[in-house]
């Protein structure tokens, strides 16, 4: 008898050190593996945790369909929907589908768990962006293609149909074509040619957001080249709301379209002077967010819900009409070198060196992943869980119109 009682003590102990060795082996998996976090809102499925509901807290979620796919090199947030790029060049999307943004063959309302969009498997996609019901993709070869809403002409296939399955916009098929970015109701392509790199519009251009024209143009729906630029240098570019950014090869800063705060709109790129370097740009509706070489983060506009971190900022405007909106620096980043920044409608996004992601401006829908609804002037700290707070990896932060995502990429 005891000799029984002692093999089955020994056989539960067995079990349990085998129990706890999975759990250990599972907590290891897991912080080797890539973690997508969502928050806000998420009544069009564009958070991916299968609930039609907002989330004012960081979801940590499970999406087999994207994790078999690969890791996530980019993620594009437009309006309601999500566009996600993989390392292998494979394209899956998912959230509000009911203009073809999301590239399925079908107008669907909404699409809660992302799905391969199956029109660009033959080709190897290098970059993406989702427009607030558009989207655009760019292949290895220099093929951009589009869908979505195209009322506006911001397709750029020389109609104002919409599309729901992505459709190689035939005016670049003799150029190589490296970004493109889409906005509200608008487009733009950078494209790289023997003359060097040259922008395009299409799109709404009524604020002036095409820079095509001195007059203001309604909307066109075949591209047109962007003025401004000679000898100029453009690498990269951003457009959300009625407004478009570009960066020169020497960290210059151009925007043009929608004024920022009281400043006027303008019809062609307009050189912000500033001592410092910047990397990269991010556009809200109203705000837009600079970047430096250095980790320092500056604000264009953001009079509206507090974007702008500073309060006294909020209520007194710097900006004279008909001229060029004053960079500012975020007050609440001193001392704090930032690595990424990202800005939604009316929020904004940062994650400092340290991997800390700190949130600030409307949080109606619980975008800014602080638990509440309210409105924030000046950056707070999201807590993404105890499970991963000793995960040394990589952090990126992205921002749809009203929702937010965050990537863990493992060291």
């Amino acid at each position: 008898m005891a000799t029984a009682a002692m093999e089955i003590n020994q056989k539960n102990k067995q079990s349990i050190f085998e129990q706890n060795q999975q759990e250990e082996d599972n907590e290891n998996q897991r912080e080797k593996e890539e973690q997508l976090w969502s928050w806000g809102a998420g009544t069009d499925g564009q958070l991916g945790t299968v609930r039609l509901q907002d989330e004012l807290l960081p979801q940590l979620l499970n999406l087999p369909s994207l994790s078999s796919a690969g890791s996530v090199s980019i993620l594009a947030c437009g309006g309601a929907h999500v566009v996600a790029l993989t390392s292998g060049g494979k394209v899956l999307t998912w959230g509000r589908g009911n203009s073809g943004q999301l590239g399925h063959g079908d107008m669907a309302n909404n699409l809660l768990t992302p799905k391969p969009v199956m029109a660009l498997e033959s080709y190897f996609i290098t970059q993406v962006s989702a427009g607030w019901s558009h989207s655009g993709f760019v292949s290895d070869e220099g093929y951009v293609f589009t869908c979505g809403d195209g009322s506006f002409g911001q397709l750029g296939h020389g109609d104002y149909r919409s599309h729901c399955s992505p459709v190689k916009v035939s005016f670049f098929v003799n150029k190589h074509v490296e970004q493109i970015a889409c906005g509200m109701r608008h487009s733009l392509v950078l494209s790289k040619e023997s003359s060097g790199t040259l922008l395009y519009g299409f799109g709404s251009g009524k604020r002036g957001q095409l820079a095509i024209s001195t007059d203001r143009i309604k909307s066109v729906n075949t591209p047109d080249g962007t003025r401004g630029f000679d000898g100029v240098q453009i690498i990269t570019i951003a457009a959300n709301g009625d407004h478009s950014a570009a960066l020169s090869a020497d960290g210059e800063l151009y925007t043009w379209g929608r004024g920022f705060g009281a400043s006027s709109d303008f019809l062609s790129p307009q050189h912000l002077p500033s001592s410092s370097k910047f990397s990269k740009v991010v556009l809200g509706w109203n705000h837009a967010l600079v970047l430096s070489d250095n980790g320092e983060v500056f604000m264009l506009g953001g009079n509206h819900h507090g974007k702008l971190s500073n309060p006294e900022n909020t209520t007194l405007s710097k900006h004279l009409s008909g001229e060029a909106a004053v960079l500012e620096r975020v007050p609440g980043l001193d001392g704090m070198k930032v690595a990424e920044i990202a800005a939604g409608a009316e929020h904004s996004a940062v994650v400092t060196e340290e991997g800390a992601i700190k949130t600030w401006g409307w949080g109606e829908h619980g975008q800014l992943g602080l638990g509440s609804t309210s409105d924030e002037s000046s950056p707070r700290t999201v807590s993404l869980g105890d499970e991963v707070q000793h995960n040394d990896g990589t952090v990126r932060v992205y921002c749809g119109s009203g929702f937010t995502y965050a990537i863990r990429s493992p060291p």
